[in-house]
């Protein structure tokens, strides 16, 4: 819609906002008129806004035109959740040493997980998520313990949206999941099996801070292990008091900056 304004307000700074958000989802570099349809700015306010977001280095121009995310905009977006990730790495680390399972931390945004860190195992497991990258709460075994152990209020205005379907073993029936995430808080851990990608499987403990919830910890691996996946409880549980230990001194709105104080909002598409 070129020409339209489908932008909400009518201020710079939406407008601006909305041209990035364009690049949460592109994998690849994009034309002008693909970014004024996308975000609903005017093909001639998108053309004046990315010249300056590329002078900026928050875009880049490649060796053909297209424009994709600039090396700036990493760069300061590395000190996102900083706290948290150079805290916990270590720690992350030695949950993959110890499992040799693709390991991962996550956070509340709203209504995903947003991943942490990650450490890459060398089994091939189907990949559903990267550092930086969001999934459906309900459908990763991350996002349910932090659901499970999230304030009320938050469960309920997350159970009372629309749940998105992944694959066909994705758990989209509100009782149903109210009744698992109940389950979660007893035993004190969350799996998924297919939920996100087929071939791939997972299981997660929640990380608390000063008694509240502060961060989910898990692993990733191939569903032909799915039966034998809480043989790593043990580890994950105590690299989880590691972790609480390490964070304790740190205020929790201090270690996590403001990603997980946002309510659920509109249903997003999972990372491809």
């Amino acid at each position: 819609m070129a020409g339209g304004n489908r932008v909400p307000g009518s201020t710079v700074t939406s407008k601006v906002l909305a041209i990035m958000e364009v690049f949460e989802t592109s994998r690849r570099a994009l034309s002008l008129t693909e970014i004024a349809e996308a975000s609903g700015v005017p093909l001639s306010t998108t053309h004046r806004l990315v010249s300056e977001l590329v002078e900026w280095g928050m875009l880049s121009r490649g060796p053909n035109g297209g424009i994709q995310l600039g090396l700036r905009l990493w760069a300061i977006a590395q000190n996102a959740g900083r706290q948290l990730r150079d805290t916990a790495r270590p720690f992350v680390q030695d949950m993959f040493s110890l499992t040799g399972e693709t390991s991962q931390l996550a956070v509340r945004d709203g209504n995903m997980a947003l991943y942490i860190d990650r450490v890459y195992g060398s089994k091939r497991v189907p990949r559903a998520s990267r550092v930086g990258g969001r999934l459906p709460l309900h459908a990763t075994a991350v996002g349910k313990v932090i659901l499970a152990h999230s304030e009320d209020w938050v469960t309920d205005a997350y159970l009372n949206r629309p749940l998105t379907t992944v694959t066909g073993h994705t758990h989209v029936n509100p009782a149903r999941l109210r009744a698992e995430l109940a389950q979660v808080r007893e035993q004190g851990y969350a799996t998924t099996q297919e939920e996100v990608i087929i071939g791939s499987c997972s299981i997660a403990v929640p990380v608390f801070h000063t008694g509240r919830l502060g961060c989910s910890i898990g692993l990733v691996v191939p569903s032909a292990n799915a039966g034998t996946m809480t043989r790593h409880l043990p580890v994950l549980k105590g690299i989880s008091q590691r972790i609480e230990a390490a964070t304790a001194h740190i205020p929790l709105e201090t270690l996590l900056g403001s990603v997980t104080g946002s309510a659920p909002g509109p249903p997003a598409e999972p990372e491809p």
